[in-house]
């Protein structure tokens, strides 16, 4: 069984930023990231693409990439499920 897009992006974020164990359990769709999580500053952003293009074998055209993309957790996931194709 493949894990959701939910449980891969939850630990993405946590071997990119290197978050503490299960800190990205505790994210809902609210929760804020750039500019709210210390780990996601602009340095860590091209890694963390990078590394969902990897993981999620999906392709982030630069254009796709706005402030709203990384601002919460909802709208990450959002956007990850729709490269995808999931719901």
């Amino acid at each position: 069984m493949t894990k959701s897009t939910d449980q891969l992006l939850r630990r993405i974020l946590t071997d990119v930023l290197g978050l503490k164990p299960g800190q990205a359990a505790e994210f809902t769709k609210g929760t804020g990231l750039f500019g709210h999580l210390p780990e996601l500053d602009s340095m860590a952003v091209a890694g963390l693409l990078t590394e969902l293009e990897d993981r999620l074998q999906i392709v982030i055209e630069d254009d796709e990439i706005d402030g709203e993309l990384l601002e919460t957790y909802g709208s990450l996931l959002a956007f990850a499920q729709a490269k995808r194709g999931h719901k």
